[in-house]
């Protein structure tokens, strides 16, 4: 902070004006990356080159300026030097009475800077004016970095709360919310809730002290619940997606190095038979020339041909029972194929069967809601035909006062007379008047009795379907444990059964270096019946034609072992390759079920939120028909003790008149 100390004082001797002790004092103390110039009193000139220098500065990440008694330009001054600030996160501007400017600066800053995360705004007065702090909110709208904002004692009132839930609507990173402490009253609450469910990061939202009703303010407790919900539900998605993936990519990797360590073991078997091979070629030649020198013996070779014979019949047995080995195995790994093949059709149906309970769900409680409607429609049918027949007796009542109009003046002088009847008949329709508004009274609490009832009732409808949900998401969570399982089962069998295979190969190896030590110790004793078979071999000339031939078909037979032994390696090969390949659309196939596992767990999502939504439109419905009501019988009541008082008007001036007219003396005769 020592360079940011000494650019201060150089910017405020450039500009003319001294430096504030104060301010040198505070920089000279405060931590790096952090500027703290809580309660000192900032002049212009002191704003403006801290807002020159806010352009320059980047290591500075929280900056603290509550309580600095700004004016409107040094606070204009300030923000405009952080407009194109890329590093400062958090922005303290408590009780520093920013008004119109002040507003309208900090909707530049918000629209411009893209690195401010908390921004605290207590004690100012941005909702005095209505046009700065719409401008306020319209840049709060297209923020999208924003996380944190304090509007509290802000004077902010129910046109500044449908400003602000206008922002609401289209903002996409706002989480906290602080408004407690100003002016927002009914209008502006209800304009909140009607933003909220369209606003889907903000789970906190802090309404206290703004004369806000208590349903209100449940209202907006449960949409906060429903976001907080939601996010967490998306992290928990994002970091089981992210396991998995890691899983998966561990298992193609450890999948291929075992291919690779099978295909290197091959390789390495096919060189070791081509070697022996060429070995036993050279053997073959070193007899041959022997025999060509020293005309070897029939007898003898006779019996190395049978016992070439038995060992080719023994190798023949042996192949017979790797085959066999080999079909038992395919037999066993179409079984596997077929049971999960027959388990996979068995989620299937389970999970269709979830669905359809689920949309049968729904679709009763779709049913309710249009009964709760038909009989909201019941209720305004029948205040619509009350205010028919109110029309009507005041069509009546302006008829009559218009005959009466007439005849006042004559019945003005005998009212005298009747003052003391008026008084009598007042007092009784006074007390019919409170028997009416006991009774009146009385079905509107039983009405508000039954209202609440069926509130209980659609609030334990909801509480009974997030516990289905719940259990549908435990269900899930339970059959994506087995399906791990079977994997693992399956992935331990496989290894099982490679292991198995090359335990064959290496005994099938070890047999042939047997039979290869054999021919060597053969060809040993060969070598001793040749020189003791030297004596003879001018007789057997011909005899060693035959021997030659016999041994080229020999050499042809060794040959084609060698062939059939390459290709039952090829075979096994091939064979790998398949099984690879089953394994492969096996774990595509666990794939594809989580991800319809994924997708039944989102569509739960769906239709839980589209139910949440609809108590919560229910609930607001519920309180403006409550309130609707509560004003049609305020004026009921007032409309029918203006006609009481008329009708006793009335009534007084007729009997007044009946008993001064000269027509009652003659009405007996007529």
């Amino acid at each position: 902070m020592e360079e940011f100390r000494h650019s201060y004082s150089r910017l405020c001797k450039e500009s003319g004006a001294e430096p504030q002790e104060t301010v040198l004092q505070q920089l000279q103390e405060l931590p790096r990356g952090r500027l703290d110039l809580a309660t000192q009193s900032l002049t212009v000139d002191t704003c403006r080159a801290l807002g020159k220098l806010l352009q320059k500065e980047a290591l500075l990440t929280e900056l603290i300026l509550s309580d600095c008694m700004l004016s409107e330009e040094g606070a204009t001054l300030l923000l405009q030097g952080l407009c194109a600030h890329t590093v400062v996160r958090f922005l303290d501007l408590k009780g520093n009475n920013l008004q119109a400017a002040g507003a309208e600066a900090l909707g530049q800053l918000l629209r411009q800077n893209k690195s401010i995360q908390s921004l605290t705004l207590e004690w100012n007065n941005l909702g005095t004016w209505e046009d700065a702090f719409a401008t306020f909110c319209g840049a709060l709208a297209g923020n999208g970095t924003l996380r944190q904002l304090d509007l509290r004692n802000n004077q902010i009132s129910h046109k500044g709360a449908e400003e602000l839930a206008l922002a609401l609507t289209c903002n996409a990173s706002l989480q906290q919310l602080d408004l407690r402490w100003n002016s927002i009253g009914l209008l502006g609450g209800r304009a909140l809730v009607n933003s909220l469910p369209r606003n889907r990061t903000l789970w906190r939202l802090e309404l206290a002290g703004n004369n806000v009703p208590g349903d209100i303010l449940r209202a907006v407790e449960q949409a906060m619940d429903h976001n907080q919900e939601r996010q967490t539900t998306s992290r928990e998605s994002q970091a089981r997606t992210r396991v998995l993936s890691k899983e998966v990519k561990h298992l193609r990797e450890e999948k291929s190095r075992q291919f690779l360590d099978l295909m290197e073991t091959i390789d390495k078997q096919r060189k070791e038979m081509a070697r022996s091979s060429r070995a036993s070629a050279a053997c073959v030649g070193q007899l041959q020339e022997a025999l060509n020198e020293r005309h070897s013996i029939i007898n003898a070779l006779k019996a190395k041909l049978q016992m070439a014979e038995a060992a080719l019949a023994l190798s023949e047995q042996k192949a017979q029972g790797l085959g066999e080995l080999l079909a038992t195995a395919e037999q066993e790994q179409q079984s596997l194929a077929q049971k999960q093949a027959k388990e996979h059709r068995m989620e299937q149906q389970e999970a269709a069967e979830r669905e359809s309970k689920l949309l049968r769900d729904l679709s009763a409680a779709n049913e309710k809601n249009l009964l709760l409607r038909n009989q909201v429609d019941e209720l305004e049918r029948k205040v619509r035909a009350q205010q028919e027949q109110l029309f009507l007796a005041r069509q009546e009542l302006s008829n009559t006062t218009a005959e009466l109009k007439m005849r006042a003046n004559q019945a003005e002088e005998r009212l005298e007379l009747e003052k003391k009847r008026s008084r009598q008949s007042l007092e009784d329709l006074e007390q019919l008047r409170a028997k009416e508004v006991e009774h009146m009274t009385r079905h509107l609490e039983e009405s508000e009795r039954a209202m609440q009832e069926r509130v209980r009732r659609l609030e334990a409808l909801r509480l009974s379907l997030e516990e289905e949900l719940s259990r549908v998401k435990a269900a899930a969570l339970s059959e994506r444990g087995q399906a791990e399982e079977e994997l693992i089962k399956a992935k331990n069998q496989v290894r099982l059964e490679e292991r198995q295979h090359l335990a064959h190969l290496e005994e099938k190896l070890r047999l042939q270096a047997q039979a290869r030590d054999e021919a060597q110790s053969a060809c040993l004793q060969q070598r001793q019946t040749v020189a003791e078979a030297q004596a003879r071999a001018s007789q057997l000339g011909l005899q060693v034609e035959g021997l030659r031939r016999r041994l080229e078909e020999l050499q042809q037979e060794l040959s084609n072992k060698d062939q059939e032994k390459v290709a039952e390696v090829t075979r096994v090969r091939v064979e790998l390759r398949e099984q690879n390949g089953r394994l492969q659309a096996e774990l595509t196939a666990q794939e594809a079920l989580k991800e319809k596992v994924a997708a039944l767990e989102r569509r739960l999502k769906v239709i839980a939120g589209d139910h949440r939504e609809a108590l919560l439109d229910r609930e607001s419905e519920n309180a403006s028909l409550r309130e609707k009501l509560r004003l049609k019988e305020a004026e009921i009541a007032r409309i029918r003790e203006e006609e009481a008082q008329r009708a006793g008007f009335l009534q007084n001036a007729v009997l007044a008149y009946v008993q001064g007219s000269p027509l009652r003396a003659i009405s007996p005769q007529k």
